[in-house]
């Protein structure tokens, strides 16, 4: 790496799919390196181009299908990366997702540029097995064969990776994206006479484990009137209907997609995440942060940002059973137990999840990092 010395930046770039996912989890990240570097942020073109530049980078459109499986458009993507370093000839880069890490870490292996690769979970690809499965480690066995340094957000991902050779070099295990603490402060807890709010946060789909979690509010409802669940996200798969029927049932409510998410945090009794699978459960650490319990499956990226029986419940992945026993067990439990649940589990949050740690070890790995894991 380059010293910094005078006006002789650095320069950093930065490859991701998400501009919105960029914004929310790594914004912190963002201005730190513009304090000191040239930062460009290649993503595709989105309406949260300006909120980046806001924060001093600069940003180079690219097309990029973040879902699609289809050659030719992944080898266009790989183009696209390797003339855009080839042009900018970056001190280092930093990728995030599956197609950034595995065709941008293909250019930078191609150029011999430094990079960083994050492992922010290992994704339905992976986690349905198949031939998909096969292909997708495959590509991530090529994209981060040459990565100076690899990051993932849980121990579960790690192992998993180098239990199939997937990664041989350098690793760090850094605590998800963290939280920001200041803007997601403790709030007190709300009062539980007039009922209970428990809510849902994320794209709704069967992977966060929508249905079961219907399931189970439809079954708490029939003995429970006074809980009432309340869901934020977009659609990722077609779930309407079923969203609809719960409203016209009445236990749900459900708010789109929300700008501002702090505000049901803290209006809120409970958060509930019944997902199948994490890289590190963003939402289970902002409502921890502000001082709630939390409902979550033990699995990677979940089991993590709670302690059982003391700031959170677990539950079984895609078992709804499982997950009314967790809702039923919250219930049975005292208001007075609730709030100190949730002091409990800010505490949690200021001591392994602050986000300053995830930036401090970025900022490491950046100073130190050179072409090549081997």
């Amino acid at each position: 790496m380059k010293e910094l010395s005078g006006t002789n930046k650095r320069k950093i770039v930065i490859l991701t799919n998400n501009a919105s996912g960029l914004i929310s989890f790594r914004e912190e990240l963002l201005r730190k390196l513009a304090e000191s570097d040239n930062v460009l942020v290649v993503l595709p073109p989105s309406e949260y181009t300006a909120v980046i530049e806001r924060t001093g980078c600069h940003v180079y459109p690219v097309d990029l299908d973040r879902r699609g499986m289809n050659p030719i458009h992944d080898l266009k993507l790989y183009r696209a990366y390797r003339q855009i370093l080839k042009r900018e000839h970056p001190d280092a880069v930093i990728t995030y997702t599956v197609k950034p890490n595995v065709y941008g870490g293909r250019a930078c292996a191609a150029l011999k540029i430094p990079y960083l690769c994050n492992i922010t979970g290992l994704g339905t690809a992976i986690e349905n097995g198949g031939l998909l499965s096969h292909l997708t480690l495959r590509l991530y066995r090529i994209g981060l064969k040459h990565a100076a340094c690899v990051f993932f957000q849980n121990e579960d991902n790690l192992s998993f990776f180098r239990q199939r050779r997937v990664v041989s070099g350098k690793t760090r295990l850094i605590p998800g994206s963290g939280v920001n603490l200041e803007h997601h402060r403790f709030e007190e807890y709300p009062s539980e006479e007039d009922g209970y709010r428990f809510l849902f946060v994320g794209r709704v789909m069967r992977d966060k484990g929508v249905r079961e979690l219907l399931e189970a509010f439809r079954t708490i409802h029939s003995s429970h009137l006074n809980v009432m669940l309340h869901m934020i996200g977009s659609f990722d798969e077609d779930y309407q209907a079923l969203i609809k029927q719960a409203e016209a049932d009445g236990f749900l409510r459900y708010h789109g997609i929300q700008k501002d998410v702090h505000r049901f945090y803290q209006s809120c009794h409970c958060v509930v995440l019944p997902s199948y699978h994490e890289g590190m459960a963003n939402v289970l650490l902002e409502a921890a942060s502000t001082g709630r319990p939390v409902i979550a499956t033990r699995v990677p990226g979940c089991k993590e940002t709670f302690d059982e029986d003391c700031t959170g419940y677990g539950c079984e992945a895609k078992n709804t059973n499982s997950l009314v026993d967790a809702l039923e067990h919250f219930l049975s439990g005292s208001e007075d137990i609730h709030r100190k649940m949730g002091k409990k589990a800010r505490d949690k949050m200021c001591r392994e999840f602050n986000r300053e740690i995830v930036i401090r070890t970025y900022l490491e790995e950046l100073e130190n990092a050179e072409y090549g894991s081997k």
